[in-house]
C-alpha cells in the first residue's frame, strides 16, 4: 500500500484521518509538532497496538528542512497542520501567515523537489465567507473575512500555482465546519456541550443566527481519502459538505433539549465576531465531489452529535469549561 505522510496528525481532523488511513492498510507516518514535552497530540490517546502501525516524525511545518526530511520515501503528503482559530488571529495573524501559508509552501517545495505523487492540500469553508449564493461551489468568489480565511486563500492559491506552473499533483480539499470527538472547545459544537456536562444553567455563545453546515469527522477523513484515490480530483478544488444548514441558535437548542432543558442561551460579547468579519451563512454544495469520487456521507447529523456527546462525557477533565476558548 501508499505509503502517506499526514501533517497535522496530532489535530481534530488529523488524527481520525491517520486512523482510518492505517484501518484501510496505507502505511503512515504522522507528522506531528515537535515540543519538548514529547506529546503527540491526540495520537497519545490511540491504543497501543494502533499506534504502532504509525510512523512519528516530530517537527514544525515552519521548517523546510524539517518538512522535506518527513516527505522523503512518501508517495503522498495530506497536509493538515494549521493554526485554525478565527479569534486568535485577530490578535496574531503573523504566526497565522507563518503556519498557514509558510508551511503550505514548505510542503510544495518538497513535493516538487522530491517527485511526490500526489498533494492533498487542506482548504477551509471559511475562504468563501458569508454566502452570496447558495448552495456554495467550487467557483463561488473567495472572501477573507478574518485573518485566518485570509491565509488559508493564500495557502490554496499557493497549491494552485504549483499545480499550474510545475504540473505537481495538487487536489485542494475543503471541509465545511467539520464536528466530532476530540474536536477543542474553541469549535462551537464541543463548547455547547461542555458547557451543559458540566451543569451550566447559562449557556455562552456568540451569534446565535449565522448558519454552517457541519460534517461529522469521520465522513471528513473519508473525503480526503476518495479524493485520494481518484485521479480525477487532481488540479481540482473540492467541497466536502453535506449541503445541509443549520443556525448556532437551532444547534444550541437542541442539544439544551437532548442534555439540560433547563438551560438558557445567553450572549457573551467576547465570543462575538467584528461585523465584517462573521460570516453569516454557510451552504455547501457536494455535488463535485460526489461527480469525482465514490463519496457519501455514512452519518446523519443526530448520530454524530451522539458520538460527540459520549465522547465529550468521557473526556471532560480535558476541556476546561470556565474559560473561552481562543
Amino acid at each position: 500500500m501508499d505509503k502517506i505522510l499526514v501533517t497535522g496528525a496530532d489535530g481534530f481532523i488529523g488524527s481520525h484521518l491517520t486512523e482510518e488511513l492505517v484501518k484501510k492498510g496505507y502505511r503512515v507516518r504522522a507528522f506531528v509538532l515537535y515540543n519538548s514535552f514529547n506529546t503527540w497530540g491526540w495520537l497519545d490517546t490511540f491504543p497501543k497496538e494502533l499506534l504502532s502501525q504509525i510512523e512519528i516524525f516530530q517537527g514544525d511545518v515552519r521548517d523546510p528542512n524539517g518538512v522535506k526530511e518527513a516527505m522523503k520515501g512518501m508517495d503522498a503528503v495530506f497536509h493538515l497542520a494549521a493554526l485554525i482559530a478565527i479569534p486568535f488571529s485577530y490578535h496574531s495573524p503573523d504566526t497565522y501567515v507563518d503556519t498557514n501559508i509558510k508551511g503550505t509552501l514548505n510542503v510544495l517545495q518538497a513535493a516538487r523537489d522530491l517527485g511526490t505523487k500526489r498533494v492533498l492540500v487542506t482548504s477551509t469553508s471559511e475562504v468563501y465567507g458569508t454566502a452570496q449564493y447558495v448552495p456554495i461551489d467550487e467557483k463561488h468568489p473567495f472572501q477573507g473575512q478574518s485573518p485566518y480565511s485570509a491565509t488559508k486563500i493564500g495557502a490554496d492559491r499557493l497549491a494552485e500555482s504549483f499545480y499550474r506552473a510545475f504540473n505537481l499533483p495538487v487536489s485542494i480539499v475543503r471541509p465545511f465546519n467539520t464536528y466530532g470527538p476530540r474536536q477543542s472547545a474553541r469549535a462551537v459544537i464541543p463548547t455547547i456541550i461542555t458547557q451543559l456536562l458540566a451543569g451550566k444553567e447559562e449557556i455562552k455563545l456568540g451569534a446565535l443566527t449565522p448558519t454552517r453546515d457541519f460534517n461529522y469527522v469521520k465522513d471528513t477523513a473519508n473525503g480526503f481519502i476518495e479524493i485520494y484515490k481518484s485521479e480525477r480530483t487532481i488540479g481540482e478544488e473540492i467541497n466536502i459538505a453535506t449541503q445541509q444548514e443549520i443556525s448556532i441558535g437551532q444547534l444550541a437548542e437542541e442539544l439544551i433539549r437532548q442534555i439540560n432543558p433547563a438551560a438558557k442561551i445567553v450572549c457573551d460579547e467576547q465570543r462575538l465576531r467584528p461585523k465584517n468579519s462573521e460570516v453569516n451563512r454557510l451552504l455547501g454544495c457536494n455535488q463535485k465531489i460526489k461527480e469525482l469520487t465514490a463519496w457519501e456521507p455514512q452519518f446523519t447529523f443526530e448520530r454524530g452529535l451522539a458520538e460527540t456527546i459520549a465522547f465529550l462525557k468521557e473526556n471532560m477533565d480535558k476541556y476546561k469549561v470556565d474559560l473561552y476558548n481562543l
